[in-house]
């Protein structure tokens, strides 16, 4: 099951997105977030709770556009996901992350970490980990749901939410100095992300390494001819791509 109807891919790159299930609804190498007991030992409760939760991605906006999400086959714990950034900063980025929920959810957030290596201030150098604590601290079980945390995601690569950052709550100082003080400096290491994620290897080799290691299952995208890729943006009626405006 992939969450999100098709947002297409935001640059001239000749990709796609297939999924590894039918049904609707450069990177560095890091230890896991946290192991996720296998499905047949996590609490009832928290199943019902994470199956509920992937199932309303399928309602209208609980998605963000340009957001792709499913299931590991290893684990429904465990989401596999890839962001299009179409604007600013990271404009054309590809971006992997993974959504690992706690056996207790939804008691407690779910841990997010992005497997393609980002230079943000908010993304961990270190092992990939992105940090909740802005937008949710803390944490409230009865008002928060996992499409806060994926919009929250999203914004997250937007100068508005980047403008409103401290330094404490960055995971990434470096990231944040360089924005506040650097802004040119900044934008060329968010490109050099953006460029990377792009990368043939990045995009299309099996093998490529990822942060936290390799989880089975995901989104995949394969290589297709200019004729191919135009094609199928006009059947799902993307227009044709820009070249992507970043902001000075």
């Amino acid at each position: 099951m992939l969450a999100n109807a098709f947002g297409g891919a935001p640059s001239r790159s000749s990709k796609s997105v297939s999924q590894d299930t039918p049904k609707k609804p450069t990177t560095r190498t890091t230890a896991p977030l946290a192991n996720p007991a296998p499905d047949a030992e996590a609490p009832t409760e928290t199943m019902l709770a994470v199956s509920s939760e992937y199932a309303a991605l399928g309602h209208l906006n609980h998605c963000p556009s340009g957001m792709y999400l499913t299931p590991s086959t290893e684990s429904l714990l465990v989401w596999l996901g890839v962001l299009f950034v179409h604007q600013g900063y990271y404009a054309s980025s590809v971006l992997r992350f993974r959504v690992t929920f706690p056996q207790d959810y939804p008691q407690h957030p779910p841990a997010v970490s992005f497997t393609t290596d980002v230079f943000h201030p908010l993304v961990s150098q270190a092992d990939g980990t992105f940090a909740l604590a802005p937008r949710f601290s803390p944490w409230m079980p009865k008002d928060h749901h996992v499409f806060d945390v994926l919009y929250w995601i999203k914004a997250s690569f937007k100068k508005p939410a980047l403008d409103k950052l401290t330094e404490k709550d960055c995971l990434n100082k470096e990231a944040f100095r360089l924005y506040r003080e650097s802004p040119s400096s900044f934008s060329a290491l968010a490109l050099q992300t953006s460029g990377l994620s792009q990368s043939p290897s990045a995009l299309f080799d099996s093998d490529h390494p990822q942060m936290g290691g390799r989880s089975q299952g995901g989104v995949v995208f394969r290589q297709m001819a200019i004729p191919e890729l135009a094609k199928v943006r006009k059947e799902v009626g993307l227009p044709e791509p820009r070249d992507p405006v970043v902001p000075e």
